[in-house]
């Protein structure tokens, strides 16, 4: 089954006109994946590190085209304000906004499954005001309604064999993943891979017991074109919410790929650890997801 048809499903089963389970089937390539290109950016402009680390990563015109409908998931699911590094920076969000529209996207939205109080987190994070800065009626932030979750079987999953999904993020012609960069309690880090428990429904606590393939699990079916990582203030203690200016250290970087793997893995190393030492880049890498070696990835960084 290709996507195509696979979004089909899902809008059909949404309209009530399907009593079938949405199922993508992920098959394995049968030629060895590209070398994943990485685009890093680093400087105090964070507009201008967004537009670099894109423009390296293949341009907006790569993931994007003219009468697309594009999701933007950042990480919104703390009620903190920018300087914590709990949630993506507002700016990088808004950059990715306006380069979507650039490109002739007919509809951006931008949502997160919220783990505080959901209008608090969208307001104290900064984002909806750096949105709305763009008077742009194309641009459409919500919250997240239960009635959108679609159950998905997942058909490759080793752990994780059905869960609900948000609609929109498997709906949209281009899905852009935009984590902040921190630590996580349980997962060591927070990153691209862990940003998609943000577009799942259910009891999300049960993932926790074997998260790290469960996150691999997720990924064949929640697939970013484009990983975007807001490294720009990185939480280093006490994540993944955290709460002290001084667990926070400002690295100034953006990193994007079209490898979400490779994306995770690069940002691991800011943390001076390895990509295998965090469950979900490995078991991600193990199911032919993306490129976990750095020596394998063309990285290509520039000091703006």
């Amino acid at each position: 089954m290709n996507r195509r048809q696979f979004v089909k499903d899902v809008l059909l089963w949404t309209a009530g006109l399907s009593l079938g389970v949405p199922c993508l089937r992920i098959f394995p390539a049968e030629a060895a994946l590209p070398t994943p290109i990485l685009g890093v950016a680093k400087g105090a402009d964070y507009r201008l590190l967004v537009v670099k680390a894109v423009e390296i990563a293949g341009g907006v015109g790569k993931f994007i085209k003219t009468g697309d409908t594009v999701v933007i998931k950042p990480n919104m699911g703390w009620d903190r304000t920018p300087e914590l590094g709990a949630n993506t920076h507002p700016l990088v969000v808004r950059t990715l906004a306006e380069l979507a529209l650039d490109a002739g996207a007919t509809k951006v939205q931008v949502f997160d499954h919220t783990c505080n109080e959901k209008r608090r987190c969208y307001t104290n994070s900064g984002i909806i005001d750096e949105l709305e800065k763009l008077g742009d009626a194309r641009i459409a932030w919500e919250h997240i309604d239960p009635r959108k979750f679609v159950p998905v079987d997942i058909d490759k999953g080793k752990s994780l064999k059905r869960w609900e999904i948000y609609k929109d993020a498997l709906a949209a012609d281009c899905y852009i993943n935009v984590p902040v960069a921190k630590h996580h309690g349980l997962s060591r880090l927070s990153l691209g891979l862990k940003n998609s428990m943000g577009v799942i429904g259910g009891n999300r606590g049960r993932l926790h017991h074997n998260l790290g393939q469960e996150l691999a699990d997720l990924a064949t079916v929640v697939q970013p074109k484009l990983t975007v990582i807001d490294a720009t203030r990185m939480l280093l203690r006490n994540g993944p919410q955290g709460g002290r200016r001084e667990d926070v250290k400002e690295m100034n970087t953006v990193i994007a790929s079209s490898d979400p793997v490779a994306a995770d893995a690069y940002a691991t190393t800011l943390f001076a650890m390895q990509p295998q030492d965090i469950a979900s880049t490995l078991a991600a890498y193990e199911m032919g997801l993306g490129e976990m070696d750095i020596d394998k990835m063309e990285i290509k960084t520039v000091q703006i």
